[in-house]
């Protein structure tokens, strides 16, 4: 698509200038917003912020365009969902959290 601006005049194209960038922050905002989609308050995550070691935690909070991690030294970090990645427990851990069943002796 090929548009012709150069019949513009100044307060045009300004005017055009900002419909363009309305555009582009709400389509950003909408990318934001489907990728926090993603992820649910309570789920395990792991990033790396630069210039740090990798941090793994539990989001708490979404945000307009990040959401609140509380990492697991107790460290809030709001990062972009684009930088988070879902953490998978292995079962023995989910199974060791869990309740346990001890068999008491009894009569048979």
């Amino acid at each position: 698509m090929k548009i012709d601006i150069s019949q513009l005049d100044e307060a045009q194209l300004l005017a055009l200038n900002q419909q363009i960038v309305a555009r582009l922050n709400y389509l950003q905002e909408a990318r934001t917003h489907h990728q926090m989609l993603n992820f649910k308050v309570g789920e395990r995550v792991r990033f790396q912020p630069p210039g740090h070691d990798p941090k793994a935690g539990v989001i708490v909070k979404y945000n307009r365009k990040t959401v609140t991690v509380v990492t697991d030294d107790q460290h809030h970090w709001n990062v972009a969902p684009v930088f988070l990645t879902r953490v998978v427990e292995p079962e023995e851990s989910v199974a060791e959290n869990s309740a346990r069943v001890i068999p008491l002796p009894g009569k048979l």
